[in-house]
């Protein structure tokens, strides 16, 4: 934009209220055809509102937003692949799927969590896959980021498919050591719920045995 056009921009946004909020300065307007339904970009959420950020950029409404094809199976597993919360048991704006494998399910806030972590070695978290996931992942609105993962700078990259299994608690009590790990007890090994990068022992972060997710200090 040149300095004129980003002031009628601005005018402009100014007479639009928010379809969500319903307040003034509503800059994003769906991009179908005929609706004119404009929202703030910090109330997308609430409002199950997309932008994809790619390409043209392009910004739609919850009536008009790209939908996934993915179908649930009779025997899915309805817990979430990254933080294995329960998630729906249908594809929606907050429940996404894996277009490849079709069995990953997972909530939007972990997939995007997930995506600025991983960065270019964004990937399906079940099956690995990654060109048809990442382009599936942009169409439906998720944001990526083109650094490298997170964990790369502080530890080797591991073979794809190997889930991280040591402790990297300040101070790890285990008397077996950081990469001795459990089925239950204490020293379960719980992994970080957003990026799966980083993990803990129960007992060394003081987590009850009711408590299912957990977030290392990165996230």
């Amino acid at each position: 934009f040149l300095v004129g056009d980003t002031r009628h921009v601005i005018r402009e946004a100014a007479k639009k209220s928010c379809f969500i909020c319903y307040k003034m300065g509503a800059s994003i307007t769906c991009c179908e055809t005929g609706c004119d339904r404009t929202f703030h970009l910090p109330c997308a959420p609430d409002g199950e509102c997309v932008t994809q950020y790619f390409g043209a950029y392009r910004s739609f409404c919850w009536e008009h937003r790209p939908q996934q094809a993915v179908q649930a199976r009779p025997s899915q597993d309805n817990t979430c692949s990254i933080c294995l919360d329960t998630v729906e048991n249908k594809i929606s704006y907050k429940t996404m799927g894996c277009p490849a494998c079709q069995d990953a399910r997972f909530h939007r806030h972990c997939i995007q969590r997930l995506a600025l972590h991983a960065g270019i070695g964004f990937r399906c978290p079940r099956c690995l896959n990654q060109e048809p996931f990442m382009m599936e992942m942009l169409t439906m609105g998720i944001r990526l980021s083109k650094r490298l993962p997170s964990w790369e700078s502080v530890q080797a990259v591991r073979p794809l498919g190997q889930r991280h299994n040591r402790c990297d608690a300040g101070t790890c009590l285990c008397p077996g050591g950081r990469e001795h790990a459990e089925e239950e007890g204490p020293w379960q090994l719980r992994l970080c719920s957003s990026c799966a990068a980083e993990g803990t022992h129960q007992h060394c972060s003081s987590l009850g045995s009711s408590t299912y997710s957990w977030e290392c200090s990165t996230c």
